[in-house]
């Protein structure tokens, strides 16, 4: 068994700087253009050495996270790979419980979210060795004992900001003039699917917004937690 044990304490750009000198071309960053997934990018372009991007279109996201593609490649001159669902595995799905069928249950909502993002990302994946997300054990309960790293399914999980605190995130995004998404603005703590993500409230948590509907679920879509552990499966 591999120990990555050794970047538990190393600072976040550290982390990055060793994953792209060790594994190069196949490693990259998977981001949906949260604050924390825009620091990490932020973090390895000041590092001058190509780093590759990925993010989810899963085909329900607000313009302003496909705008975001936009801003990414103009600030930093990196061209993001859209990963996208098999059209036939959604339409199926549709077909089968309709588009909204996340408002119906928990596990509709889980199914969804298996088809639009799990499967994709994980078709994706198997081009890399090792890829960073920009996970925090502040967000979430289930969030609180993510690691720095470890190795799922294979290949190595980085999650470089993970005992980075919110305002940790704030005081990198400002001192560091990093674009923000412009749904921050109008109140998002967290931001996914546009049907599936709204503003929070004062005194919410920052993943109150996200499927706000549901009622003692676990906040997740599944490619990191599942069942209140890290995703292993």
């Amino acid at each position: 068994m591999l120990d990555y044990s050794h970047l538990e304490n190393l600072p976040a750009p550290r982390i990055l700087e060793w994953a792209q000198r060790e594994f190069g071309a196949a490693f990259a960053i998977a981001t949906s253009f949260q604050k924390e997934g825009m620091a990490l990018i932020d973090m390895a372009a000041r590092l001058k050495a190509p780093v590759r991007v990925l993010t989810l279109d899963t085909g329900r996201l607000p313009e302003e996270t496909l705008d975001m593609i936009e801003t990414v490649r103009e600030r930093y001159g990196i061209g993001v790979e859209v990963v996208r669902p098999e059209a036939n595995e959604v339409q199926a799905m549709v077909a089968r419980q309709g588009i909204d069928l996340f408002y119906e249950s928990v596990e509709s909502r889980r199914l969804c979210c298996e088809v639009r993002k799990v499967r994709p990302l994980e078709r994706k994946l198997r081009e890399f060795q090792a890829w960073a997300a920009g996970l925090r054990r502040e967000q979430s309960p289930e969030r609180a004992a993510v690691p720095v790293g470890e190795l799922v399914d294979g290949r190595l999980k980085l999650n470089p900001l993970a005992a980075w605190t919110a305002a940790d995130v704030e005081r990198y995004t400002h001192q560091n003039a990093v674009p923000v998404h412009p749904l921050y603005a109008r109140g998002y703590a967290s931001i996914g699917c546009e049907p599936c993500t709204r503003a929070i409230c004062a005194g919410e948590s920052e993943r109150a917004g996200r499927w706000w509907w549901e009622v003692g679920a676990h906040k997740e879509c599944g490619i990191h937690i599942a069942d209140g552990a890290v995703r292993r499966a």
